[in-house]
């Protein structure tokens, strides 16, 4: 970085931005910052400044470089207006967002940028930083830490009455709550937030995170129709946004088509003009699990989790749904193929299954535990013996209504007698 500083101009930006170097630009632009005017003009500079050199630290992936330049710019923002500082220090943390692996950075700017307007008593951007530290948390699977600022900012935030900030927390706290597998608290957590925004304009992509999150709650809870309705809101949402959660939203409904027994579904839906935008890797996998259910064949279900492991066994909801599906469509084929036996090798089922013995038995076993068949496992032959239904005689539920009807008789009369004799 050069001593001698450039004066805050609008030639300055134009030469920062007319260098052929990207080191040369972002140079130029560290020398207009230094200069020490703090004349309105000068000022309005400056700020452009900040802004064109978060841009090109981002895209030069100098995550470090951001923090120093935040780290530097603490005398800056005591002579520009909070609102303006705000808006600075949110954009220079987004920058540091976008540039991959810089999870921990995160975390650790935040916690400085905390402590600092808490020396400053900048209350409205240390909420905004908390409420972002604590989703940082949470995607670094810190969640005591994240549930435990949460707890004591959401009451400070409430006796502000802030609703915008609260509609963010709120949804936060709703996520954090499904992580933890605390249902009821999330679905608590999401009214909450359904109210704060009802008082207010949310801005649509905002309503498409409520609508998104309301899905995959009401998915856990396996109403499905009602979770592929929030699901579609929140993908007209993003699709009008061009964000790219529109592409997760159009997952989840698919998602919702196969769990009803609808996967006949997905090809049109992907196929429509809304489905065509985003057609990759993520709508592949999918595809390929309503295929193998609508075949309801176990090896293609296998190739399907196997080709889009990073699609389907990494996404934890979609991963959770297609375990219960699998399930399933597992206990669907095995009934089938054990109907015309009475006794069978596991290791024959194994083969016509096309699944190692020892999966098939451990899940035979399930399935007779839970009732779904009448059987038992002999382990020594290696044999699967399955009992015949026990019919139930008709005349034990007749006897039972009759001595139950007797009963009523005696009844009555101890009563009538009881009258007589007083």
């Amino acid at each position: 970085m050069s001593t001698s500083y450039l004066p805050a101009t609008t030639d300055a930006i134009v030469q920062a931005l007319e260098a052929k170097d990207p080191s040369e630009s972002i140079s130029i632009l560290y020398r207009i910052l230094e200069n020490p005017s703090s004349s309105p003009e000068a000022l309005r500079i400056k700020e452009q400044a900040i802004s064109n050199l978060s841009d090109l630290l981002r895209q030069e992936k100098r995550a470090e470089d951001l923090r120093s330049l935040l780290n530097q710019l603490r005398p800056f923002f005591s002579v520009i207006p909070k609102a303006k500082t705000a808006k600075i220090v949110r954009g220079i943390i987004d920058a540091v967002a976008k540039i991959p692996g810089t999870s921990d950075l995160q975390i650790s700017l935040c916690k400085e940028m905390v402590q600092w307007t808490r020396v400053e008593k900048r209350t409205f951007l240390r909420q905004r930083v908390e409420a972002r530290l604590a989703a940082l948390l949470m995607e670094n699977k810190e969640y005591s830490e994240a549930l435990n600022l949460l707890s004591g900012l959401i009451k400070e935030v409430r006796r502000l009455d802030d609703k915008l900030l609260l509609v963010d927390i709120d949804l936060l706290e709703s996520k954090l709550h499904f992580s933890l597998r605390n249902l009821p608290k999330a679905k608590a957590a999401l009214t909450a937030a359904r109210t704060a925004a009802n008082a207010i304009y949310v801005p649509p992509a905002q309503q498409g995170t409520i609508d998104l999150q309301s899905g995959i709650l009401h998915a856990e809870e396996k109403d499905y129709k009602t979770a592929y309705s929030y699901f579609f809101e929140a993908f007209e949402a993003f699709n009008a946004l061009e964000d790219p959660r529109a592409v997760f939203s159009l997952k989840y409904m698919l998602l919702c088509k196969i769990m009803v027994s609808q996967a006949d579904d997905v090809a049109g839906i992907i196929s429509s003009k809304a489905g065509l935008q985003y057609v990759g890797p993520e709508l592949d996998a999918m595809k390929a699990v309503a295929d193998a259910h609508s075949k309801r064949s176990l090896k293609f279900f296998e190739t399907a989790l196997r080709d889009y492991k990073a699609q389907l066994e990494e996404d934890p909801i979609v991963h959770r749904h297609l375990s219960s599906l699998y399930d399933t469509l597992l206990e669907q084929n095995l009934c089938r193929l054990i109907e015309p036996f009475s006794t069978v090798e596991i290791a024959h089922i194994a083969d016509l299954i096309e699944l190692p013995v020892s999966h098939v038995e451990k899940k035979l076993s399930q399935m007779i535990l839970d009732k779904k068949f009448a059987g038992t496992l002999d382990q020594g032959a290696g044999c699967l013996i399955i009992f015949d239904d026990a019919k139930q005689d008709a005349i034990f539920p007749a006897t039972l209504e009759t001595i139950s009807n007797i009963g009523k008789v005696v009844d009555s009369l101890y009563t009538r007698s009881a009258k007589i004799m007083a």
